[in-house]
């Protein structure tokens, strides 16, 4: 059984697919980034100075009654919110995410496609059609 996992484990496929899942969660780590602390923060500013991370509504006060002035602050005091905000973050982090893959995908089908383009070498012609060949010739002469 263990020689059979191994064997399962070290196939080309398994392992591509490992690489491409760590590499993945690195990916949507730096996505997350970029729209939390690069593409949010001017946005919010043009929407005059809105946070979207601390965007929420308090659907139940906690042992503290608020307002608060965070995300943070309102569940560290117990109160149950509802985060649109961080919601709002997460989508737009999944369409950068979308996009690229799309990206990806369309630039390795461009790939095969130019390859199955490729015209293909002609067959080499059969030994029995060359002796042909040349005894027509030779008849020929």
């Amino acid at each position: 059984m263990l020689k059979e996992f191994k064997e399962f484990a070290m196939r080309g496929n398994v392992v591509d697919m490992a690489v491409g899942i760590i590499i993945g969660a690195a990916f949507g780590k730096i996505v997350e980034s970029l729209v939390r602390d690069l593409i949010m923060p001017p946005i919010g500013m043009l929407l005059g100075k809105v946070d979207f991370a601390n965007l929420f509504v308090v659907l139940r006060e906690g042992a503290n009654p608020g307002p608060y002035l965070s995300v943070d602050a309102a569940q560290k005091a117990g109160a149950v919110t509802f985060n649109y905000g961080v919601f709002i973050n997460t989508c737009i982090s999944f369409m950068i995410v979308a996009f690229a893959v799309f990206m990806l995908i369309r630039t390795i089908n461009r790939m095969k496609k130019k390859e199955a383009e490729a015209p293909a070498a002609p067959a080499a012609t059969p030994e029995d059609v060359l002796l042909l060949r040349e005894i027509r010739d030779a008849l020929n002469k």
